[in-house]
């Protein structure tokens, strides 16, 4: 019984923890021009882990999906920000 115990203890323990998907909306304010949605979406969809991002140039915005196992809104802003459109997660 007791080894049947640690059996099931340890079966516990290794279940994998299993990776979300998120959505976030991203304010990216400094989309002035059409060329700019083009720009703001390669550079999230060249990080690892986003599913899907559509971009909102009236509303100045990029509404991201992604896995939260691969990627986190810190990476995601940063790679906007890296593109030259700084980005805050709109509240």
């Amino acid at each position: 019984m007791k080894k049947l115990l640690t059996a099931l203890a340890l079966a516990v323990v290794a279940v994998p923890v299993w990776a979300a998907t998120r959505t976030v909306t991203l304010s990216v304010p400094g989309m002035t021009c059409a060329a700019c949605p083009i720009t703001v979406k390669h550079a999230l969809s060249k990080v690892t882990g986003v599913e899907k991002t559509d971009i909102r140039f009236e509303q100045r915005e990029a509404i991201v999906t992604f896995d939260d196992g691969k990627t986190n809104v810190q990476t995601l802003t940063k790679a906007t920000a890296d593109a030259g459109y700084p980005s805050s997660v709109k509240q």
